[in-house]
């Protein structure tokens, strides 16, 4: 059994600061990495305005029964740069959540491929929605997967 405990960061913290700073602070590693993505074995490396990036490596843990990467392992990195990218754009006490989801996987993802980089970009930033495109490459630029979510921007409480 897992006895591995996961840190999350209190809501009152989320609050005081805006999603940009809130997620540069988690790259400095001045705040905890989600427990989602370590868990897979992604981490967030960039983040600005409307922009950021999630890197990981695919291993033989992240298989399905026919030896390639289960489709939820390229739409979970791929949400979760999308969706950070939003949060890129959200001011102090407000946060966004992935409403919509659309995934296109373009080529099988093994264990051989290396390191991935999931690009997340905000195209549409509106009060209460916001639309954004992700691309999942390899270390050569190939692309894996793309992808297209709409998120709902709401009050942290």
């Amino acid at each position: 059994m897992d006895k591995t405990v996961y840190q999350t960061i209190p809501q009152d913290q989320i609050r005081a600061i805006s999603g940009l700073e809130f997620l540069q602070r988690i790259i400095r590693g001045d705040l905890p990495e989600a427990p989602f993505l370590k868990l897979v074995g992604a981490r967030m490396v960039f983040a600005e305005e409307g922009k950021v990036v999630v890197e990981t490596t695919p291993s033989t843990k992240h298989y399905n029964p026919l030896n390639v990467a289960h489709g939820g392992f390229a739409t979970t990195v791929l949400d979760t740069a999308m969706g950070c990218a939003v949060q890129t754009t959200c001011g102090a006490g407000t946060a966004s959540t992935t409403l919509e989801l659309k995934i296109n996987l373009v080529r099988a993802i093994t264990a051989n491929v290396g390191k991935l980089r999931a690009e997340g970009q905000v195209i549409h930033r509106g009060k209460t929605t916001a639309t954004a495109e992700g691309r999942l490459v390899d270390s050569g630029g190939k692309l894996l997967a793309h992808a297209n979510c709409t998120c709902l921007v709401v009050e942290v409480r």
